[in-house]
């Protein structure tokens, strides 16, 4: 199971994996946290059954504190910012200090933010931390991710929000929309993906060849292009 955050390098990442192991991946999605009932915490806590789980590093560790993970069996992938889109040929606004995107907030007609890790913290952080968060709540949309949802950047490119955050490499891809910037380094979380075996993992060398192969060295250019960091010092 994997989160979309870290979903545009596993593309290309995974088949390689399998063509250089004979392993076939079956793959599903749903974000990494949130009340979808496509979240990987949700799927695992109804019995649903995977080998691993690729998600941001802190629902890891909270999988992990409800005994659905073997904690021990962590493994750090990358690095991940949050972003800012609006819809292509709209001016950009200015995001370069804290006190320039407090303004942007206030200013904007409508804003657009993920159900997920990067979304929860705009919400339940950020927004509060500036002072906003009740004078930016009616203008203000959860939106649902893949696989039932779709990216943040789609509802801005559609001119349904006129901004939209979400993690960088969830955003750059998107046709439509052109990309502002990463939050101010003050107020930006840098959230990690990592991948965790399951407690009942079926496959765990398996499991543990991938973990190791996502996060090798020779993962690191796909990892940069999909809009992440990568961790690699292997």
């Amino acid at each position: 199971m994997i989160s979309s955050g870290f979903h545009g390098a596993y593309s290309e990442l995974g088949p390689a994996f399998e063509r250089a192991t004979g392993n076939h991946l079956i793959t599903t999605r749903g974000p990494s946290m949130g009340d979808s009932p496509e979240a990987i915490p949700a799927r695992l806590a109804r019995g649903e059954s995977a080998d691993v789980v690729i998600l941001d590093g802190g629902a890891a560790d909270e999988l992990g504190r409800r005994g659905l993970v073997n904690a021990e069996s962590k493994v750090e992938l990358a690095r991940s910012l949050i972003g800012m889109v609006v819809r292509e040929g709209a001016e950009k606004p200015d995001i370069s200090s804290v006190a320039a995107l407090r303004n942007t907030l206030l200013s904007a007609k409508s804003i657009a933010y993920s159900d997920s890790g990067s979304g929860t913290y705009l919400a339940t952080t950020l927004f509060p931390k500036l002072g906003i968060a009740d004078q930016i709540a009616a203008k203000s949309r959860k939106v649902r991710g893949p696989p039932s949802g779709e990216p943040v950047a789609a509802v801005v490119a559609r001119g349904e929000a006129e901004i939209g955050f979400q993690q960088v490499a969830e955003l750059i891809h998107v046709p439509g929309v052109t990309f502002v910037g990463a939050l101010p380094s003050e107020v930006q979380p840098m959230f990690s993906f990592a991948g965790v075996l399951t407690k009942t993992a079926q496959e765990p060398d398996a499991a543990r060849a991938l973990l190791m192969f996502l996060s090798s060295r020779e993962a690191a250019s796909a990892i940069t292009k999909a809009g992440l960091m990568p961790l690699s010092d292997r």
